[in-house]
């Protein structure tokens, strides 16, 4: 009748007749509708004309390209662009589209653009009762014992319809019969759930078994039902349970035994004959079933056996409810427990934990101080977890025991020293008691920061420089080195020249110290003939707090340059000039001395070693000079034809590498011996007189130098035995200097006055041209006679 009239109103284009419910909200740009439409309609069934609904100019529906925004599927609807109806466009089943949910509820998104309106249309489907209710099996099978009681009840499976509301299951009917009843829980959300309630005793042997029949039916018109048949059997009483031989089950078992050991066996009997009588073993329902992964029992025999692992650290004892079951209709059960104690064996190494932990300590710590905390544990029980801890290797810390068990603090037991050890890797190391005995190690690394506990130390002490006279003000002449054991700014070292506050000693001065590097300038040039040796200390400072400071001596020689020329002593001129005039009879013989030239040179050495030679002579065949002495002498004697006045220029120059020189004019006149006698007595008198004072002091400065030889040598012996440090090379730079001393001897001749500065010589010493200008070469007899020793240096005074 209802398909008939839906086929009509298809023909007709009539509107169909079922209740429309048109619901509009209008909101701005944008509208709802609200439709309904029953379920399984034919297709192209109009649901409701939207653009009339909604006051839509119809010409303008497919130039605004009205439609409905589809999803992914394909949609259940659609609009006609010309006029806006909408109609459906497939088969719509309810129970497909929304199950059980009520109301059914589908929401469209139909768009118009230019100008953008949105428009949003709800289609509710209304459910027909085009089901029947269901049962999942066409037959029940239900045991019941006979000695239920009456009021028993019996859960059967409820009926299933996808219909919802009036069409859903509204009732369950029974067949009649007199055992048994209906009773129907209702759980909302149409569910009814059936119940057999027995009424009455059941009697195996007068009704083995009863078939009833539930139906149920649903609130349509016509209504609709299912059925399903039960078939109840009625079982033998088992009025019997097992009963266990023992009162009480206990065992032990040690952890870590292997998978499929017997750990016990319980057993039952039951009084009751046949299957009632067989018994079935089984854990309880309410075992854990992390406890079944550990332990299994055989249903047939009750041996319980290890299927996992014991561990005594995750349970020291297991209590396992077993259940005996007969085989009967109605199994009847009894339960038990089973106390399992689990025995403990040392299967766990000790683990060590750093509780608190200071990875570094100041050097200057006292002893006690704490770097960590640590806390052993072990797993396991009694001796074998009892944990003893030590330090593997031979270090400055030790283990200190707290009052609270297996903690322990890691304590300094002697003094650090950074600059001795700064790091440690200190291992602990935990042992237990058991059997086997298990270990752990942990290492913790320790640095020992550092604290300013280290003086600079100058790398020589003292420091012996030699620096060349005429040197270039400004520039640095020698540098001081030292070092610091610390690290950091405790290592950071600045220099400084010690200055006396008095001012005694002026040259400091003149010097100046890069504060950085220890680099020293001279701010002025230094002169050998006015300082020949100076001593200064310098004071190394370290910028920790608070600082440390050091100093050294510093000794400086100066050499010696040929920077002076030659000066002529004799001859002198009353006006100042090196002139004279000697006089000396014709009759002379050949080796007559004439006269001795004397000069001397401010410079020592090879600088002041003075030699003369002839630049000018009147005859070459008269007169001869002594190369190093000075020394005029005649080569032959005078005849009658030889001029009686005779010019020498004698040049005096000394060895120096760029040598500097001085002349002197002689002139020699002959004269008859007569005429020569008087003056020759007067001036020979004179020149004895003067030879003999020259000796007389000569002597003198000769006992004066070897007193001063003997006492600088005992002045030298005291300070070496005074000082621990090796001075041989005080005076020079070379390790092999054999330990002359440089000394001066001062002597007068007449009204001058004369230095000679110089060193000891030692027999056999030798002086060699071409070596470093103004020293004296030396054998080193501790290396031997072939090997050159160490340079002193030499001073002459021409005499």
């Amino acid at each position: 009748m209802e398909q008939r009239g839906r086929k009509a109103w298809r023909e007709r284009h009539n509107w169909f007749a079922f209740m429309v419910v048109l619901d509009i909200l209008w909101s701005g740009a944008s509208a709802q509708i609200r439709y309904s439409i029953s379920e399984e309609v034919q297709d192209e069934t109009v649901v409701g004309n939207i653009a009339k609904d909604l006051g839509l100019d119809k010409s303008a529906l497919r130039d605004r390209g009205y439609r409905i925004v589809a999803g992914s599927t394909e949609p259940l609807f659609q609009v006609n662009q010309n006029d806006g109806i909408l109609y459906v466009k497939r088969r719509i089943d309810r129970e497909e589209v929304c199950d059980r949910t009520s109301p059914c509820l589908i929401n469209l998104k139909t768009v118009l653009e230019n100008p953008l309106e949105i428009h949003y249309v709800a289609v509710e489907i209304l459910d027909i009762n085009d089901h029947s209710p269901v049962f999942p099996e066409k037959e029940k099978r239900l045991e019941i014992s006979e000695s239920a009681v009456p009021g028993a009840r019996f859960q059967l499976q409820a009926a299933r319809d996808p219909d919802v509301g009036q069409f859903s299951i509204q009732q369950y009917k029974l067949s009649h019969n007199e055992y048994f009843r209906l009773d129907v829980k209702d759980r909302g959300e149409d569910r009814k759930v059936p119940f057999l309630v027995l009424q009455r005793q059941l009697d195996r042997e007068t009704a083995g078994k009863l078939k009833l029949r539930l139906t149920a039916v649903d609130g349509g018109k016509p209504v609709k039902s299912g059925a399903i048949e039960i078939i109840v059997d009625v079982l033998d009483v088992n009025d019997n349970s097992p009963v266990f031989t023992q009162e009480t089950y206990s065992a032990t078992l040690k952890e870590n035994v292997p998978v499929g050991t017997v750990v016990i066996q319980v057993n039952a009997t039951d009084l009751d004959q046949g299957a009632n009588s067989e018994i079935i073993y089984s854990f309880g329902n309410e075992v854990d079933s992390k406890l079944m992964d550990v332990f299994s029992i055989d249903a047939n025999t009750g041996e319980i056996k290890v299927i996992g692992q014991i561990d005594y650290e995750e349970s020291k004892s297991y209590e396992i409810d077993i259940q005996a079951s007969d085989k009967g209709p109605v199994p009847l059960t009894t339960d038990k427990s089973v106390m399992i104690s689990v025995i403990d064996v040392n299967d766990n190494a000790p683990e060590i934990d750093v509780t608190s932990f200071s990875s570094s300590i100041r050097e200057d710590s006292k002893i006690g101080t704490t770097v960590a905390l640590i806390s052993v544990s072990d797993l396991d029980s009694g001796i074998n977890g009892k944990v003893i801890c030590t330090i593997k290797e031979e270090v400055p810390f030790t283990l200190s025991p707290s009052l609270q068990e297996n903690m322990y603090a890691v304590v300094t037991r002697s003094q650090l020293d950074r600059e001795v050890v700064a790091h440690y890797d200190v291992t602990i190391v935990a042992k237990d008691t058991g059997d086997p005995v298990f270990s752990t190690e942990k290492t913790i690394s320790i640095v020992v920061s550092d604290v300013n506990d280290n003086s600079p130390v100058f790398l020589i002490s003292p420091y012996v420089f030699y620096i060349s006279e005429n040197n270039s003000p400004g520039a640095s002449v020698f540098s001081v080195k030292a070092s610091d054991r610390d690290e950091s700014d405790n290592a950071q070292i600045s220099y400084h020249i010690f200055r006396e506050a008095s001012g005694g000693n002026k040259l400091t001065s003149f010097l100046n110290i890069n504060s950085e590097n220890g680099h020293i300038s001279a701010l002025k040039s230094f002169d050998f003939e006015t300082v020949k040796t100076f001593q200064f200390q310098v004071v190394a400072t370290d910028s920790g707090t608070p600082s440390l400071s050091n100093n050294v001596t510093v000794n400086v020689f100066i050499l010696d340059q040929n920077d002076n020329a030659p000066v002529i002593l004799y001859p002198v001129s009353s006006n100042g000039s090196a002139e004279g005039v000697e006089e000396i009879p014709r009759n002379v013989n050949a080796g007559h001395l004439v006269t001795k030239v004397r000069a001397y040179d401010a410079d020592i050495g090879y600088n002041g070693w003075l030699l003369f030679s002839l630049q000018e002579v009147t005859d070459h065949s008269l007169f001869a000079l002594d190369r190093y002495t000075g020394q005029i002498r005649t080569l032959r004697s005078f005849t009658e034809t030889d001029e009686a006045e005779h010019k020498l220029l004698i040049l005096v120059k000394d060895n120096g590498n760029v040598s500097l020189s001085a002349t002197a004019t002689v002139i020699v006149k002959l004269v008859e011996p007569r005429e020569a006698f008087a003056a020759s007595d007067v001036k020979s008198a004179t020149k004895v007189d003067e030879e003999d004072n020259v000796t007389f002091y000569l002597m003198i400065t000769l006992g004066s130098v070897s007193l001063l030889f003997i006492i600088s040598i005992i002045v030298l012996i005291a300070m070496q035995c005074s000082k621990s440090t090796d001075y041989t090379s005080k005076y020079l730079q070379e390790a092999n200097y054999d330990g002359t001393l440089c000394h001066s001897i001062q002597y007068r001749s007449g009204d001058k006055r004369y230095m000679l500065v110089g060193p000891r010589m030692s027999i056999g010493s030798t002086i060699v041209p071409g070596s470093h200008a103004n020293t004296l070469v030396l054998p080193d007899r501790r290396r031997g006679s072939g090997e050159v020793s160490s340079m002193v240096l030499l001073s002459y005074r021409s005499l």
